[in-house]
């Protein structure tokens, strides 16, 4: 087996958690708030990884919905980016207090 315990992987996912919320509560900046989202889907990832490997019934169903959970996470981003792009356009700014309005 491993000689890392899974308290080490469950501390990493919370406090890669903890940073990603912080950074999306907090933040005005449009793509650091996707990055931080990036960074609590990864925490995520971790946990479904850890809880796979060193459950109860340890199986392979926790790292198949992390792959599914990449996918979702790399068409996320992508389609965020490309929204923030066509924002961007239209009001010329990334903040995300100044993005309120439909109107230009």
């Amino acid at each position: 087996m491993s000689s890392v315990p899974a308290s080490a992987f469950l501390a990493l996912a919370l406090i890669l958690f903890c940073i990603g919320l912080y950074g999306a509560l907090t933040k005005r900046n449009t793509v650091i708030v996707l990055i931080s989202i990036e960074l609590m889907l990864n925490a995520v990832n971790i946990n479904l990884v850890t809880f796979s490997k060193y459950g109860l019934n340890p199986s392979i169903t926790g790292q198949v919905f992390t792959l599914f959970a990449m996918a979702v996470g790399a068409a996320e981003a992508a389609v965020g980016l490309a929204i923030l792009m066509s924002v961007y356009r239209n009001k010329k700014t990334v903040h995300i207090d100044e993005m309120d309005e439909m109107k230009n």
